[in-house]
């Protein structure tokens, strides 16, 4: 169906792209000495909290934001579009590129949706021509210098449904034959938002609800 009111809403990190963007950014800004040891010792502590569960992800999203406090923006933004080129776009999952194709091709209106910040988004949606960008956003104070938090709410969980519902209202879209890929049971809200939801390698809890209610299971290959 060639409609601009049916969505195709793509998370980022292991789905759209086949794997995580945050180790890939921490390698390359420690290749420009902007991360110390100690930083990387407490990101791989709170890495592990994460892995078994101890911590949200809002918490292990305040321990990687601390790399930017003080730093300003246009440090950022200055090399995120090389970054993208050289470091991302090679990691970009094969098959989700081909589903965004085929939203594009039937002029689906396609929406990035991420925990991710937008510095490191922005060139991923000039590249693939995705018409919207929501996702998390950094603060800065009134200096300009960024205070190592966010400016909002993190977009993962309930947040993303939120953002998802106010962009629908905003642009007319139409949820129920909208369509919906993520990789994380973090997705579940925005998963089921949807008329046509995606698992893409799934993490256990997110491959039961799959399961559970006959939802596609895709791969990245």
């Amino acid at each position: 169906m060639q409609n601009a009111s049916i969505a195709a809403f793509f998370d980022f990190d292991k789905t759209l792209l086949a794997t995580e963007s945050s180790r890939i950014g921490i390698r390359y800004l420690r290749q420009l000495g902007m991360i110390s040891t100690p930083y990387l010792l407490k990101v791989a502590v709170a890495n592990f909290f994460y892995s078994v569960r101890l911590i949200s992800d809002e918490a292990l999203a305040d321990v990687l934001l601390t790399v930017y406090r003080g730093r300003r923006l246009a440090e950022f933004q200055e090399g995120a579009a090389d970054f993208y080129t050289i470091h991302l776009k090679p990691h970009l999952a094969p098959l989700l590129l081909e589903r965004l194709n085929w939203h594009r091709h039937r002029r689906h209106t396609v929406v990035l949706i991420s925990g991710s910040l937008r510095y490191m988004l922005e060139p991923v949606v000039e590249d693939l021509g995705i018409a919207y960008l929501l996702c998390s956003d950094l603060e800065e104070d009134r200096d300009g210098r960024l205070t190592g938090k966010l400016n909002g709410r993190l977009c993962m969980g309930d947040h993303k449904r939120y953002l998802a519902r106010r962009l629908a209202r905003e642009k007319g879209l139409d949820l129920k034959n909208s369509y919906a890929y993520g990789d994380h049971h973090s997705d579940l809200p925005i998963l089921s938002l949807v008329g046509f939801p995606h698992a893409v390698e799934p993490d256990r809890p997110l491959r039961r609800a799959a399961r559970k209610h006959q939802w596609p299971i895709l791969s990245h290959r």
